[in-house]
């Protein structure tokens, strides 16, 4: 990849070029990918305009028309640009390629791999068509399919970040952690967390002897993550070594609960000194875990007491006299709109509130929301309004602990309440994250956790007819699970 600096040389010649009337459809087409990789979106669309008035049916143009539409989120107008450059050219590889990857995100699997498979038809060492494909049958639950195509995409090119990444994830998903946390380090070099990766001049730790040395850990990516893999972080202390966690600044007071913290600091906050550090998720990789080894505590989270005592309160105050088991519910995600890929993920993993409402329905508990800014404007009353007055993580805690159990799909609640020791029924897509594995409903990570999977893609309604069964069950019965 040319540096920046070499980018923008170039954008300076080609519209040099153009200046002096050399306006070919080459120069605005090399020009447009130039400016796209400049960050400069618009004026890439513009050039890619321009060369269509000179050329309509050229295909590389309208695939690169589409592609900046599809980093702006305007997948309709992709869509169509795609389709354009198929009818220009119907045996361009790219286009079918792109067009498959736009019916993935529609969940039209069966019609994205068939692209995806024409694609390779027509030119069978094409990394990025094979990846593509592998995240399809990973979707199907296909995954030692996905991590075949995988596997060839890296060796056809061997830097091949996105494939690496992805390759990792699936053999996670399959159980197969000692090759697949070395892998998952690769995400650092793909596009959506390059830019995130922190530029410390000390050495990451990957688990040697380090005894008396100050180790910064730092969270990445979501709520979630950090809330599982801080797990770590007495491990880490037991062998030595003092430890100062980088969190969100929602997470910090929650944090300062966690056994082996000599310090907390919140993301962009001065950093004490510190001689070695190592991201959140790549904790498991420097302790070399397994599907074995897994540091499963059935509770490394708290609340403090005083939270504990006040949300207590909170909650008899808001429902005087109801004395029904109490259950927390989540139905969303973060939708992450400014990421179409991830916003696209979250919009399977998320429920909404309308499909879980047959489960609202069932009255033998008391159901507290704990969706905090929940997108819908008509959220029932009976739910509370408790999560609206939560200021961070340490506040989320203290309503769980008075919780006897928390239905939630796959977001930050449910990894706070099984990190916690309560009791998680979790609502899981059909394609769900690696770190649930397949082909099971309880956790290795959490032994209070309970998996409610989608038999189909898409499919809520089965899930929710489930889970209010087996809550009737659970609690007209007497038990607690």
């Amino acid at each position: 990849m040319p540096s920046a600096e070499a980018i923008r040389g170039a954008i300076v010649r080609l519209e040099g070029v153009l200046a002096s009337g050399g306006g070919s459809v080459d120069v605005r087409y090399n020009l447009g990918v130039l400016l796209q990789a400049d960050g400069r979106r618009d004026a890439a669309m513009d050039q890619y305009r321009q060369a269509l008035a000179l050329a309509p049916f050229d295909a590389r143009v309208h695939n690169a028309l589409g592609i900046a539409h599809h980093d702006a989120g305007d997948l309709a107008q992709a869509m169509t640009c795609f389709e354009d450059a198929l009818a220009s050219d119907p045996d361009d590889p790219q286009a079918h390629n792109n067009l498959g990857h736009l019916l993935q995100i529609e969940n039209r699997l069966d019609d994205a791999l068939a692209y995806f498979d024409w694609a390779l038809a027509l030119r069978p060492d094409y990394p990025e068509a094979l990846n593509n494909s592998g995240v399809v049958l990973q979707m199907q639950g296909r995954l030692d399919q996905a991590i075949s195509h995988y596997r060839r995409a890296v060796t056809l090119r061997p830097d091949y970040a996105a494939a690496h990444k992805n390759l990792g994830m699936t053999l996670l998903a399959a159980g197969r952690y000692e090759e697949g946390w070395a892998e998952f380090e690769w995400r650092w070099r793909d596009g959506q967390l390059a830019g995130a990766l922190r530029p410390f001049t000390q050495p990451q730790w990957r688990g040697e002897p380090a005894a008396g040395r100050v180790l910064l850990v730092h969270g990445e990516q979501g709520y979630g993550d950090s809330l599982q893999f801080c797990r770590y972080v007495p491990l880490v202390a037991a062998h030595g070594l003092r430890v100062v966690l980088e969190v969100p600044l929602p997470l910090v007071r929650l944090m300062r609960q966690l056994p082996g913290v000599e310090a907390v600091v919140a993301h962009g906050q001065v950093l004490p000194p510190f001689d070695l550090h190592c991201p959140m998720m790549s904790l498991p990789l420097a302790f070399g875990t397994s599907l074995s080894t897994i540091p499963a505590s059935p509770r490394y989270l708290a609340a403090a007491p005083a939270e504990a005592e006040t949300w207590r309160r909170r909650l008899a105050a808001e429902a005087p006299g109801d004395n029904r088991p109490k259950v927390g519910v989540a139905w969303a995600g973060a939708a992450r709109a400014d990421t179409p890929d991830v916003a696209v993920a979250d919009r399977r993993r998320s429920m909404g509130l309308a499909a879980m409402t047959p489960l609202l329905d069932e009255h033998s508990v008391r159901f507290v929301s704990l969706q905090k800014d929940a997108a819908e404007t008509e959220v029932p009353g009976r739910l509370g309004g408790l999560i609206d007055t939560v200021v961070d993580f340490a506040d989320t805690a203290g309503l769980i602990s008075n919780l006897d159990l928390v239905i939630s799909v796959d977001t930050a609640v449910a990894h706070l309440a099984a990190a916690m020791g309560v009791s998680v029924w979790l609502l899981n897509r059909f394609d769900s994250c690696w770190r649930w594995l397949r082909g099971r409903d309880d956790s290795p990570w959490y032994p209070t956790v309970r998996q409610f999977r989608q038999p189909r893609l898409g499919d809520w309604g089965t899930v929710v007819q489930s889970v209010r069964a087996t809550l009737v069950d659970t609690f007209t019965s007497g038990s607690r699970s």
